[in-house]
């Protein structure tokens, strides 16, 4: 993890946030590469359920709600951790990771642990009072449901169909670490899907699968996932069955998805404090019902730190190439081609040849049309190149002499290192072959 961290924050992936103040304990900025990393991981989930399925609508609704959807989807009373206090520092810590002495002071006595709410409350306007309380949102899901009948109506949505969202979600953790694991802002992706009752433990065996399958598909590798399935004891309120899907982390396994059975529990609860009607009308039997809700689920931030501890290697004694044996160890991020921040990199042999340093520059405007790009013109042509392993670059297009006579390019792939001569006419649509198989 430590490699990781430093990788992150190195190469412009993760900084603190607020770091020239000292940071801010489970707060994260996503830098350049980050930013653009997370957001193909959104874009790849939206692709695969909003896109491709015509049963899915995607929605963006606000952070904060009115009060009340908390009190009727039972946050205020259940959206609780047991939370211990050093009796020597005051210091908190969750029941279920208490030290056995205090990590800020090596106190050894504890109070009895009570109940600690995780929602970060606000308040509305400028009086704050308990009229105007309000709360940043814990989760993603409860907008789709309060949206339910808005959705179905305009959209024309007929049962079973999905309403998505991906966004921000806040929780004031008691116990963080573990890099972005566990942090007090993140992002959810979700989907809430509304089936017929009866049918909902099909359903939901069919989104698990689905669910696991996109994570491979994106490059975690099954023996390093399990499944979790949660005893009835361990249940939250609203389910009636919960199954995480977990990744073994360098600090052990760690949920980073899942899927619930909310059952009509949401729906009624909504329906009832709102005293709005959230039944769907079934055309065939010309009878109201409400739905179940099949709820899959992952946390955007834990799923980008998985993927890059799955890419990350490294390689003791470096990778030979054309240049130059590399003897130090070299670092290679093997990130999918979809989700990289960089895709393809340009890069002139040498920059202090003006011709050669303008026709990569010439090659660059050309393909930054077509792919997220980066062009890198000084160093050792050997340094770019590891560079741009370590940060997950698919493929590097070099611009040396013989381009200036054959019109031609080197195209490097990071993971075989193998070396193609392409003409630069066919440039973008070899790559688009390359990156996309």
């Amino acid at each position: 993890m430590e490699s990781i961290v430093s990788l992150a924050k190195r190469r412009g992936f993760i900084f603190p946030s607020s770091e020239i103040y000292g940071g801010v304990e489970a707060l994260w900025d996503y830098g350049p590469l980050g930013a653009l990393m997370k957001n193909n991981i959104k874009k790849a989930w939206i692709k695969r359920f909003v896109q491709e399925r015509l049963d899915v609508a995607l929605i963006d609704a606000s952070i904060i709600m009115h009060p009340k959807v908390w009190e009727a989807s039972g946050h205020l009373k259940n959206f609780s951790d047991p939370l211990v206090e050093c009796k020597k520092c005051h210091a908190r810590f969750r029941e279920d990771m208490k030290p056995e002495a205090c990590t800020q002071c090596e106190g050894k006595e504890f109070t009895l642990a009570k109940q600690f709410n995780l929602m970060f409350k606000t308040f509305l306007g400028p009086v704050e009072d308990n009229l105007n309380v309000a709360y940043l949102r814990p989760e993603t899901a409860q907008a789709m449901f309060t949206d339910f009948k808005l959705v179905q109506e305009t959209y024309g949505l007929k049962v079973p169909f999905g309403i998505a969202q991906v966004g921000k979600a806040f929780r004031n953790e008691i116990t963080t670490g573990n890099f972005i694991f566990r942090a007090r802002e993140f992002e959810i992706a979700e989907l809430e899907y509304f089936v017929k009752p009866g049918e909902d433990e099909k359903q939901f065996d069919s989104w698990l699968k689905d669910w696991k399958q996109f994570l491979v598909d994106l490059g975690l590798k099954e023996e390093n996932m399990r499944l979790y399935e949660h005893k009835k004891d361990s249940l939250a309120h609203y389910s009636k069955r919960t199954v995480d899907i977990e990744y073994k982390f360098p600090f052990g396994w760690g949920e980073i998805a899942g899927v619930a059975n909310r059952t009509d529990y949401d729906l009624k609860q909504h329906a009832s404090a709102s005293g709005k009607d959230l039944s769907y009308f079934d055309e065939e039997t010309k009878k109201p019902y409400i739905p179940y809700v099949i709820e899959p689920t992952l946390g955007v931030d834990r799923l980008f730190l998985a993927l890059l501890c799955q890419g990350y290697e490294e390689i003791k004694g470096g990778r030979t190439t054309t240049t130059e044996a590399v003897k130090e160890t070299e670092t290679v991020l093997r990130l999918h081609n979809a989700l990289a921040p960089i895709q393809v990199a340009v890069l002139p042999l040498v920059k202090n040849k003006p011709e050669l340093v303008k026709k990569a520059q010439e090659v660059y405007d050309t393909l930054k049309k077509h792919f997220m790009c980066e062009y890198h013109g000084t160093g050792a042509i050997g340094r770019r190149y590891r560079r741009q392993d370590e940060i997950g670059t698919p493929l590097c297009v070099t611009v040396d002499f013989e381009t200036l006579e054959d019109k031609m390019v080197t195209v490097r792939d990071r993971d075989t290192m193998k070396q193609d001569r392409i003409a630069i006419e066919d440039l973008v649509q070899k790559l688009h072959e390359k990156l996309i198989p």
